[in-house]
């Protein structure tokens, strides 16, 4: 037997002591195993379930365990007594403009929303813009998650600016590669809002060629259809034609009935014509908010052939006293092309000014159109277009002109969803940016819940939630959202039924709403206790055409 060599022997004195040394060194420490943990919720998947007790894990911004979670979590919320469900998601939103100059998007966080479809108007860019517009909301973050439409009108508008005619086969093509640009960049589909000017100048059959190019990007068309009083089954029927004939969804943006005679009625008759089509296979629905008054410009009072060329053309116009006197003949007898706005709301006591957009008129504020005519000694019409005229912005108004009656039933339809039909504003308890102050821009999501469910018993708390959840999730083709399942991203609403309250009013209309206590963004606690975090974990959300991308991703 031979003798192990010196080295052997000093080999294995050295492994020995290294054996030891390893033996005395502590182990790293353990990281949690999850990020979060919300535990001992009641817990709403969103899709319409009753609500189990469970607590939810999430990791790297997905949630990844349902049910009873033992491990360790680097947050740990204890949501016992409250109500864990999906993030809320406002389906006709309009904080495009805003998102890019502040994307805290506070207003709509305190409110439990955490995605957001904007774009009725479209983008603030051109079609050629949309890439580096998506870029730098990229760069700069954003608290919410964020998809837009392109407009109809901006494609029309960059060919025709705000003349009222038709386009040549040329000008159609060039509308058509706007529209094909844009969806390539990620647009989630093609919009139009057809009472206002230019936007009203657009014939079906023209919004019919436009919207099959969406459609060959797995587009939707939405609209604000052109009439919403008692013309509203034809104008749904429209929109019904150019979905069908373009081949592609279509989504009537915040339904409602704006007709005290039709009341009770109409939205029924609306019901029965988008059943009907969708039970020849037409992808039809329709989102609303959940308040009996609308908001817009003031201008809308003005039948829409005046605005032909623009706004100077339109001041030209209302300059003129033989013009003024057609206009107001107009408001009795009616005008080709135009839904008039002043009828619906069952005359000028129904219309009140809300943002003069001119300091020597604030002190008009909160007055009715007529009350306004009789302290100003002038026909209501007059003082309504000189308050337009005098305006150095949009001049805004609350139209007072739906029934509680026709919101409950516009719920109660399996194809509805909820949109706001405002934006993010720049400080919180300020403005969005559309200058109209309406309650719907605190507390619409929060009202659908609170009033419509908990304290009306319109829908049960599971349909309430679908509403906002799973179901615009699964109608814009949101893959990963709108359900608490595992593997899908982890946008969650925390929030206490018996506190939940939207607060805002007409009178006071920016007030944060109660109630709603957590909000996590893709994971990240962007509301806790009713304050913002500065969290910016929201992500952009692509339409199917854009170019080499995932639907969701950098740009």
């Amino acid at each position: 037997m031979t003798r192990p060599s010196r080295f052997a022997a000093t080999f294995a004195f050295v492994l020995g002591a290294a054996h030891a040394a390893l033996a005395q060194t502590p182990a790293p420490a353990r990281g949690p195993d999850y990020d979060v943990v919300i535990r001992n919720g009641r817990v709403l998947d969103g899709m319409g379930n009753p609500w189990i007790l469970a607590d939810v894990a999430i990791k790297d911004g997905r949630f990844v365990r349902i049910g009873t979670v033992t491990g360790s979590a680097a947050k740990e919320i204890d949501a016992r007594g409250l109500y864990v469900s999906p993030g809320w998601i406002d389906m006709m939103d309009q904080s495009g403009g805003v998102l890019p100059r502040n994307g805290l998007a506070e207003n709509k966080i305190r409110q439990g929303v955490t995605t957001a479809v904007g774009g009725e108007g479209g983008f603030p860019v051109p079609a050629s813009g949309i890439n580096a517009y998506f870029a730098q909301l990229e760069r700069q973050g954003i608290s919410i998650n964020f998809g837009n439409y392109y407009s109809a009108t901006q494609a029309r508008v960059a060919v025709l600016k705000a003349f009222n005619r038709a386009p040549t086969p040329d000008e159609l093509d060039r509308m058509r590669l706007s529209v094909d640009t844009a969806m390539r960049a990620g647009a989630m589909g093609l919009t139009t809002a057809l009472i206002y000017p230019p936007s009203s100048y657009s014939t079906t059959e023209e919004l019919i060629e436009l919207a099959k190019v969406a459609a060959r990007y797995g587009g939707i068309y939405a609209s604000h259809i052109r009439g919403e009083g008692k013309e509203v089954v034809q104008s749904v029927s429209e929109l019904i034609r150019i979905a069908e004939e373009g081949g592609l969804p279509g989504e009537v943006f915040h339904l409602k009935v704006a007709y005290k005679p039709g009341w009770g009625i109409l939205m029924d008759s609306v019901r029965q014509v988008v059943e009907a089509a969708r039970a020849r296979n037409v992808d039809v629905a329709a989102d609303l908010y959940v308040y009996t008054a609308g908001g817009t410009g003031l201008e809308a009072t003005i039948p829409a052939w005046a605005a032909d060329g623009g706004r100077d053309s339109l001041l030209k116009r209302l300059a003129d006293p033989a013009i003024r006197a057609r206009l107001k003949r107009e408001l009795v007898t009616g005008s080709p092309g135009w839904w008039n706005i002043v009828e619906t709301s069952g005359g000028w006591d129904g219309i009140v000014l809300v943002n003069a957009q001119n300091p020597a008129n604030a002190k008009y504020h909160q007055k009715t159109i007529a009350q306004i005519a009789r302290e100003t000694g002038k026909d209501p019409a007059d003082a309504a277009w000189d308050l337009v005229a005098q305006g150095t912005g949009r001049v805004m108004a609350i139209y007072h002109m739906m029934s509680e009656q026709d919101i409950e039933t516009a719920l109660r339809f399996p194809w509805t969803s909820i949109g706001s039909d405002a934006g993010a504003v720049m400080t919180f308890g300020q403005l969005d940016q559309t200058g109209l102050p309406h309650p719907r821009s605190y507390g619409n999501a929060v009202r659908v819940i609170s009033h419509y469910v908990r304290d009306r018993h319109v829908l049960t708390l599971e349909e309430g939630i679908r509403k906002q959840t799973s179901w615009p999730a699964t109608r814009m083709r949101l893959a990963g959202r709108g359900s608490i399942k595992e593997g899908n991203w982890a946008d969650v609403t925390i929030f206490d039924l018996a506190t939940l309250d939207d607060r805002a009013t007409y009178e006071n209309a920016m007030v944060a709403p109660t109630g709603i206590r957590y909000v996590l963004v893709n994971g990240a606690v962007t509301l806790e206790n009713g304050a913002h975090t500065q969290a910016k974990a929201g992500r952009l959300l692509f339409g199917a055409g854009r170019v080499g991308r995932m639907q969701e991703g950098t740009p």
